[in-house]
C-alpha cells in the first residue's frame, strides 16, 4: 500500500477508514496517536479509538515531534519491512504545534514532511478537510485553518493515494 492520506469532516468515518486500511498490511502496525486528553469529552474520544483497535497493534503517542518517530520506525530487519503507521491525525498534531510556538511549529513540521519522504514503510495518514467551512472569527481560528489546509495540500503531494470521506463513503481523489 502506498503512502495514504485520509481526509474527511469530524465524525465523517475517516479514522474508521484509515483503520480498515491498516488492518489489512501484512506488515506491523503501529498506531500513532497525536491526541492529548485535555478534558473529559476528549478522554471519551480516545478510549473510543483504543477500544476500536486491534489487540496487536503497537501505540504511540506523541503529540508534537512526528519526524523523529517516522525516522525511529524507518528500520528494516532481514526477515521484514519497517511497520504501517497510521497517524491519527493532522488536525490535533497542528493544535499542538500551534500552541507549542513558531519555532516548534516550523520545525517540527518540516521534520515530519522530510521523513514521510524518507519512510519506505506504508504509512496512513488522517487529517481533517477543513477548507469546506467559513471563515474563522479570530487570528488564531484562521491561522489554523490556513496552516491545515497547506499541510494537507503538501501531503497530498507526497501521498500517493488521497481519499476523501463523506458520510462514511470514501471517495478516492489520487491513486
Amino acid at each position: 500500500m502506498p503512502h495514504t492520506l485520509i481526509l474527511g469532516g469530524v465524525r465523517s468515518g475517516k479514522s474508521q477508514l484509515a483503520e480498515d486500511l491498516a488492518n489489512q498490511q501484512p506488515a506491523d502496525v503501529i498506531y500513532i496517536a497525536t491526541a492529548t486528553a485535555g478534558d473529559a469529552e476528549m478522554s471519551a474520544r480516545i478510549q473510543q479509538h483504543q477500544r476500536r483497535r486491534p489487540a496487536a497493534w503497537a501505540l504511540h503517542e506523541e503529540p508534537v515531534a512526528l519526524g523523529a518517530v517516522l525516522s525511529a520506525k524507518n528500520t528494516c530487519t532481514a526477515n521484514a519491512q519497517p511497520p504501517c503507521l497510521l497517524i491519527d491525525c493532522m488536525s490535533l498534531w497542528l493544535s499542538n504545534l500551534l500552541h507549542a510556538g513558531d519555532a516548534v511549529f516550523e520545525q517540527e513540521k518540516q521534520n515530519f514532511l522530510a521523513a514521510l519522504d524518507n519512510y519506505t514503510g506504508d504509512v496512513v495518514i488522517v487529517s481533517n478537510e477543513v477548507g469546506f467551512g467559513i471563515i474563522g472569527m479570530d487570528p488564531l481560528t484562521r491561522r489554523f485553518a490556513d496552516e491545515l489546509g497547506w499541510l494537507n495540500q503538501a501531503l497530498a503531494k507526497k501521498c500517493e493515494r488521497v481519499v476523501l470521506v463523506v458520510a462514511g463513503l470514501g471517495q478516492v481523489l489520487k491513486g
